[in-house]
């Protein structure tokens, strides 16, 4: 296992995180029985994630020709997905929007399903782009066979991480249709997506910026310095946040970060069986009813935005919290956080750091990253397997087939 924490974040980092309190605990077992505790998978995803980014990166631009034509003559584009893979879609439709200057949104699989015509694109001068860690999900190929048959001048792209899944190897002849394949490591083992999530995002941001794709991977090596620097320093302290004893977690994000916030909320509710409620909400959208959920003892979570506007109506909800007195323990993460933040003992602050080339829609990476070591380190607290948290076959890594009805 030593040499796979090496891969994933560098020879120095690599020192740093085993001697870490937390991680370095669990990464001196040998690597089988880091398995055969039900926790190898997961910890060597979420740990390998800045090893990844860049390469995954790179997968676009080997890709940047084809996709400049799947682009080409777009007038909007809808990305879609199940589960992770549809709130990795609404971390990346806001930003593919402004870049792009043509309307972006992100619909879950099954609402393609079972309510196409008010959630696609009514021009056929359009693209769906499928995002999947497996690309097996029954309601993304099921809506993407539709789609075929009904609307056949749609384009399709397909950004998936498993090469074998259907989306990758069931579309190549189909005219009008592209894929980016990412690199075999983000096509988790684990139950749970963490280095598939990220990655996938990433990939999917790729899409605006094919004008600039130096920059592009520059942002990716960024991103990485940044999550290394979390690992490293930060695990520590998330891992005593995790196991501070509490019911109910609330993530907090503002645009493309809240459905990282979303992505959090899952992570949380995945890797404990559903033991710890969650929820996600926008910061001005908490104060309309959901922040009668919030007691003495949540968790609340923050990804603050790099937006000033946008950073000043968040401010306001969290000190609010404080002055009702609601909320329990606090992580925040941003770039650039003020020191006027209200910071209790018990609390954590991931300070991102102030790097221009960073924009929200990159730093939501590091807001879900912190949120798989929460969701992980209480996990195991809990005494449940990350691998696999859901022993009686509730959840499972692919969702299970189920019937598709004609439309």
């Amino acid at each position: 296992m030593a040499s796979t924490a090496e891969g994933a974040t560098g020879g120095d980092a690599h020192v740093s995180l085993t001697e870490t309190r937390e991680i370095g605990e669990l990464l001196r077992l040998p690597a089988e029985e880091q398995v055969a505790r039900g926790y190898g998978h997961t910890l060597r995803e979420i740990l390998q994630q800045p090893a990844v980014w860049p390469d995954a990166a790179a997968r676009v631009v080997r890709r940047a020709d084809d996709l400049t034509k799947c682009l080409a003559g777009v007038e909007a584009i809808a990305l879609t997905g199940s589960g992770s893979s549809q709130f990795a879609s609404q971390c990346i439709a806001g930003p593919l929007q402004r870049r792009l200057g043509i309307p972006v949104t992100a619909v879950a699989a099954g609402t393609i399903l079972t309510d196409p015509d008010i959630c696609l694109p009514p021009s056929d001068a359009s693209l769906l782009v499928s995002v999947a860690r497996s690309g097996n999900s029954p309601e993304s190929r099921a809506a993407v066979d539709w789609l075929l048959k009904a609307r056949p001048g749609v384009r399709h792209l397909f950004v998936t991480c498993n090469k074998d899944g259907a989306l990758a190897t069931s579309y190549a002849g189909v005219q009008g249709a592209w894929s980016v394949v990412l690199p075999d490591e983000t096509n988790d083992e684990s139950l749970v997506m963490t280095s598939s999530f990220t990655s996938l995002v990433l990939a999917g941001l790729g899409l605006g910026v094919l004008d600039a794709l130096d920059a592009y991977e520059t942002r990716a090596r960024a991103l990485s310095q940044v999550a290394n620097d979390v690992l490293r320093r930060r695990s520590d302290d998330l891992a005593a946040v995790a196991r501070s004893g509490y019911d109910s977690a609330l993530y907090l994000g503002s645009g493309g970060r809240l459905g990282a916030a979303r992505e959090a909320a899952l992570k949380m509710l995945e890797m404990n069986s559903g033991k710890v409620s969650t929820m996600a909400e926008s910061f001005l959208g908490l104060r309309h009813g959901p922040m009668s959920a919030v007691h003495g003892d949540t968790l609340v979570v923050a990804f603050l935005s790099s937006e000033p506007v946008a950073r000043a109506y968040e401010l306001d909800l969290l000190h609010e919290l404080r002055r009702k007195g609601i909320g329990g323990r606090l992580v925040v993460v941003g770039a650039g956080i003020p020191p006027e933040l209200e910071i209790e003992s018990g609390d954590v602050v991931v300070e991102t750091g102030t790097d221009p080339t960073l924009g929200d829609e990159d730093l939501s990476l590091v807001d879900v990253l912190v949120s798989q070591l929460l969701a992980f380190f209480r996990c195991l607290d809990s005494g449940f397997r990350p691998d696999s948290p859901s022993d009686d076959g509730i959840i499972t890594r692919v969702v299970t087939s189920f019937e598709i009805h004609d439309r």
